[in-house]
């Protein structure tokens, strides 16, 4: 995997950062070594992550002090333990899919909050890499619809280099 954050989600990071309030609270779900945690740090978010992989959640902590910034991570397998409720401006997710924790995620995003969300559809089994289980392969249109009931700002979904769906979406004032 790339040690590189998503061009897509860097963007959106920067774009959002500038638009949020203060105090700011990110997390990046399935963070891996923490490639969009660290984007976050250094654009002022305070930023939690987590990731089912201990030796990851570290390695992601250790190298982003390496920088000078903070990520406060702990290890979880999701599907057993949620997230808080209402606690984050922004939630990143990339190349992770567990559609059974689409509402925890949503739940996690404050009032106003957005999420940003990217990963992969079915499309990429007519590439030859990639991911090839079709339980963590999006359906077409399937991330719209699991966030319908947000104010979508962006959405897409493409078939090259890597077949991937992208959101950027923002929890209701109302909801």
């Amino acid at each position: 995997m790339s040690a590189l954050p998503s061009p897509f989600a860097a963007e959106w990071i920067a774009t959002l950062a500038v638009s949020s309030r203060e105090p700011r609270k990110a997390l990046d779900v399935a963070m891996g070594r923490g490639r969009h945690a660290r984007l976050l740090a250094r654009h002022g978010f305070e930023t939690f992550g987590v990731d089912v992989d201990f030796e990851a959640v570290k390695a992601a902590m250790r190298d982003a002090s390496l920088e000078g910034l903070q990520i406060r991570g702990w290890c979880a397998d999701l599907t057993i333990a949620g997230l808080p409720d209402r606690v984050f401006d922004m939630v990143v997710v990339t190349r992770y899919l567990e559609r059974d924790l689409f509402g925890s995620i949503k739940g996690s995003v404050r009032l106003g909050g957005c999420i940003v969300y990217e990963t992969f559809t079915t499309a990429q089994l007519e590439l030859s890499t990639g991911p090839r289980s079709r339980e963590h392969l999006l359906r077409p249109g399937e991330l719209r619809a699991a966030f319908e009931d947000w104010d979508v700002m962006f959405y897409e979904e493409v078939y090259r280099p890597e077949a991937v769906a992208r959101l950027v979406a923002q929890r209701p004032f109302s909801s």
